[in-house]
């Protein structure tokens, strides 16, 4: 089967391109898991913030798009648990459960596995409906991490939000614009192929 024809197929996402097997399933997962643990200290600390900025949303979510919901499940569900097991690979070198920002792993957790499902249905393919589903991940993500920040910290709902999503929103626009490139372009380009 070419590569055109099982890019245009429904229900296909680009890590479907690859032959399949139960090695390339488990090289995808690892491989995911490690991207998230490389974008993680991709990080920037804001005087004032305890949130750091971080490339992990936009690891999450292209990891979803790219690989499917069940893919990347398992793919961010092995970040979480390994970091959680002690290997410093969250934000800054840490690890373990419990923190003020772990939250948001588990958040894009939830978003990635989300943008996966949708991609499966051709939600990375335009780059409308890519905006769309990035904006729907990047939400999925404040939604559990910004109240997790909120009971871990002992601040209010709304410090939490002033906190830990304000100050975040033109960087989510910015990795938005990306994958609104990257993905539906690389869908087209391998159509032509």
């Amino acid at each position: 089967m070419s590569t055109a024809s099982v890019s245009s197929r429904p229900g296909a996402v680009l890590a479907d391109l690859l032959p399949a097997s139960r090695v390339r399933d488990i090289a995808l997962v690892v491989g995911g898991a490690a991207l998230m643990g490389v974008a993680a200290q991709i990080s920037v600390k804001v005087p004032g913030l305890i949130v750091p900025i971080t490339a992990q949303t936009f690891a999450a979510l292209l990891a979803g798009a790219a690989l499917g919901a069940g893919r990347s499940f398992l793919s961010m569900a092995l970040y979480t648990l390994v970091g959680m097991a002690g290997v410093p690979w969250f934000a800054h070198g840490a690890s373990g459960a419990g923190g003020a920002t772990f939250g948001y792993v588990l958040g894009m957790l939830l978003a990635s596995t989300v943008v996966g499902a949708l991609a499966r249905r051709g939600a990375d393919r335009s780059v409308l409906r890519t905006a769309g589903t990035m904006v729907l991940g990047s939400a999925l993500v404040y939604a559990v991490g910004v109240p997790y920040l909120a009971l871990a910290t002992g601040m209010s709902f709304g410090a939490a939000v002033a906190g830990g999503l304000t100050p975040f929103l033109i960087g989510d626009a910015v990795k938005a614009a990306l994958a609104m490139g990257l993905l539906p372009t690389t869908w087209k380009l391998l159509d032509r192929g």
